[in-house]
């Protein structure tokens, strides 16, 4: 999934954001609105770390987001 699919379905995709990064609130994530470097810049600010780690986290969800995901025996979610 590319950014500016992200970016456009924000309001869906705010709530994995809070969840991954639980330190943001909805008005910060309200005032990101989808834009990456804004919130790569709000996770380095928050949670002071460096940028290069922010933006491989980011990466790293993102990427996330295009691994099908099934249930297994009624067992949380599992990333195949």
């Amino acid at each position: 999934m590319n950014w500016d699919q992200i970016e456009g379905n924000w309001k869906q995709f705010k709530g994995d954001v809070q969840q991954k990064w639980g330190k943001l609130t909805d008005d910060q994530l309200d005032v990101i609105a989808g834009k990456r470097e804004q919130l790569a810049g709000k996770i380095q600010e928050i949670y002071g770390t460096a940028k290069d780690d922010v933006e491989k986290d980011l990466t790293h969800w993102q990427s996330s987001l295009n691994s099908p995901q099934v249930k297994v025996n009624n067992n949380p979610t599992i990333k195949m």
